[in-house]
């Protein structure tokens, strides 16, 4: 039997933004967070309960599983003068959708090939679904969305319209 369809929000996550300094390689700042290096690219990584999200040249979203009010600055001192960190816990809804229905509900808003050929795990896309901007990675049980906090719930509105079509 397929699974089914299942979109829910994530929370009690810690998100923060991770930018290289000039110079600075993604090989040096993976050593620094104990991984041979941070993804070159759309894609990610991941130690312990730390993904790294890779959203742009010397750019990556990290996310940890459970939030912690000293978050930031534990990366800031992993980083060091590797890198700068934002704490984006506050700015971001993250969502996670999985289960038979999934990619063909996302494909029918965000510009971007989804098919499982060339956005396999571990891929990652910047993109806009529904005219809203999102940042989609996917992993081997599904795919999370994260939207700016802002558009959270026009981006349920835009799911709950198109899942009852899935």
């Amino acid at each position: 039997m397929a699974e089914a369809l299942l979109i829910e929000q994530r929370k009690g996550l810690a998100l923060a933004s991770v930018m290289a300094r000039k110079g600075v390689s993604a090989q040096d700042l993976g050593k620094a967070f104990g991984l041979s290096a941070l993804p070159e690219g759309p894609r990610s990584a991941r130690i312990d309960s730390l993904s790294f999200w890779g959203t742009g040249p010397g750019t990556w979203l990290a996310i940890a599983d459970r939030f912690d009010p000293g978050w930031p600055q534990r990366l800031e001192q992993i980083a060091g003068r590797l890198a700068s960190i934002s704490d984006q816990t506050g700015s971001y809804a993250l969502f996670r959708l999985s289960g038979n229905g999934a990619r063909t509900l996302l494909q029918r808003g965000a510009a971007v090939d989804l098919d499982p050929q060339v956005f396999g795990p571990g891929s990652v896309a910047t993109t806009v679904i529904a005219h809203i901007g999102a940042i989609i990675h996917r992993d081997e049980a599904g795919y999370d969305v994260a939207v700016f906090r802002s558009y959270a719930e026009s981006f349920r509105d835009w799911y709950d319209s198109v899942a009852a079509t899935v």
